[in-house]
């Protein structure tokens, strides 16, 4: 109920009409996702690159995973570079800001929302969607630490869990991918959480 209402009042913010679909209905896929970004402040950082993939029947749409590089407005500092491996010069045939996120949205339409630490990357793109369209992502969102906390809680009585993603992919026998990297975050991402559906608890 309390959804449907904060639902009511942000559509009626919403400026371009392109974008009603975000409102519309609920999607029969589920949209996994992550960014890389200059730094963990969304109020002065920017998004690097956007990776994103489609999970529908419990299985993820390799044949339909969206990756979008972004033009910076200033170049990208080194701390940032060590941590995502993007350099200035990888950014040679990036998109605009408004073409990356206007993709990025008709790529999620009304679909729920995954993610490892979400509330970040929510953050990251509502941030631009409220400037541009005056609206914040509408979509359901289901964060895998969370998940995964509620699976290994009862089996940790003290509650102390670690919840970094290199411990949870070993936690779940999963093999990694190369880390900080939009696309194979996301993908790894969406194994976890395919993981995390079929079990009831975790040792």
């Amino acid at each position: 109920m309390f959804k449907d209402f904060f639902d009511n009042l942000n559509r009626k913010k919403l400026k371009d009409a392109r974008f009603e679909f975000l409102f519309q209905g609920k999607s029969d896929e589920i949209v996994v996702f992550d960014t890389e970004t200059t730094g963990l402040n969304p109020k002065v950082d920017d998004i690097v690159s956007i990776g994103a993939v489609k999970i529908k029947d419990n299985k993820i749409l390799l044949d339909s995973i969206f990756e979008v590089y972004i033009k910076q407005k200033q170049a990208i500092n080194s701390e940032s570079i060590k941590v995502h491996k993007i350099r200035n010069c990888d950014l040679n045939e990036a998109v605009d800001l408004k073409e990356a996120i206007d993709k990025f949205l008709y790529y999620i339409g009304s679909s729920k929302l995954v993610g490892y630490y979400l509330e970040f990357d929510v953050a990251m793109i509502n941030k631009y969607i409220k400037k541009m369209y005056g609206i914040k992502l509408p979509n359901l969102q289901e964060d895998v630490s969370a998940i995964y906390y509620e699976k290994k809680i009862s089996s940790i009585p003290q509650g102390n869990i670690d919840l970094r993603f290199d411990t949870i992919m070993k936690s779940l026998d999963l093999p990694p991918l190369r880390a900080h990297d939009a696309i194979n975050d996301a993908l790894m991402t969406a194994i976890i959480y395919l993981k995390l559906k079929h079990i009831t608890k975790i040792i």
